[in-house]
């Protein structure tokens, strides 16, 4: 297929391996999410892990970016840069990670409400974030050789949508595998007709992402020239894992 490196069962492997370390260091990076901490501190507890695993961080090999993780706090939507802010009760955090292991890329992330014993959960941002971890175990089970990217992409939209929340339009899930980012895109809305994306095939090994905002799907790019904030100040939420695409389903590299 024409810009899509399909993947064979040996590197399919290697990709499996990978992404359970990542899962790894993905929950363990969650689980030291607290009040108090420092971004720069759980970026220095990933590159830790990420080294220890035997991988290097996905994300420096992405050109002038310098860190292993993205930490996007309440309206930061994605690629936060890890600094100096400190969590506090009631944030949002979205953490996403990636580790090259044996010349192969996995991509995950997750978003949390901070909550202490102290502070009611706040229904309202549990569902919002229980429908993007909903969102994408659907979007994982459309996938099937033989089906299309748009199918994905519009149980994303309509589920999102459903909930009364916006797909941001602008950010798509994507191929992974050599690279940290190949193709295909894969869009958080359905552009177009469903047969006119790309066929899902084995070999396909895929980073699929949630990504939508309580308000407006509207965003805007920080000064840092990296961080994507939502226009409306309202808080956004991240959900992804990498998947492999087999003759006879599908497996979750990042479970």
């Amino acid at each position: 297929m024409t810009g899509i490196n399909l993947k064979t069962e040996k590197e399919i492997a290697i990709m499996a391996e990978g992404g359970k370390k990542l899962s790894r260091i993905r929950n363990f990076l969650i689980s030291q999410i607290k009040p108090g901490i420092k971004t720069i501190e759980l970026e220095n507890l990933a590159q830790e892990e990420i080294f220890k695993a035997g991988g290097e961080p996905s994300f420096k090999t992405v050109k002038g970016y310098n860190w292993a993780t993205c930490v996007s706090v309440n309206d930061e939507v994605v690629h936060g840069i890890p600094g100096a802010r400190v969590i506090q009760e009631g944030d949002i955090v979205g953490l996403d990670v990636g580790l090259l292991y044996k010349g192969f890329h996995t991509d995950t992330a997750w978003t949390i409400f901070v909550k202490s014993e102290k502070l009611e959960a706040e229904k309202e941002i549990e569902r919002f974030l229980k429908v993007g971890q909903e969102t994408l175990e659907q979007a994982i089970r459309i996938v099937s050789p033989g089906g299309r990217i748009g199918q994905i992409s519009q149980v994303i939209e309509q589920n999102i949508r459903k909930a009364g929340y916006s797909p941001v339009k602008v950010l798509t899930g994507h191929g992974v595998g050599r690279n940290l980012h190949e193709e295909p895109a894969i869009p958080q809305f359905l552009d177009g007709k469903i047969e006119d994306t790309p066929e899902i095939v084995p070999g396909m090994t895929l980073a699929i992402e949630v990504i939508y905002n309580l308000g407006t799907a509207d965003v805007l790019l920080k000064n840092d020239g990296w961080t994507i904030i939502s226009q409306d100040g309202k808080i956004s939420a991240t959900f992804e894992k990498t998947i492999a695409v087999l003759p006879n389903g599908v497996v979750v590299l990042t479970p």
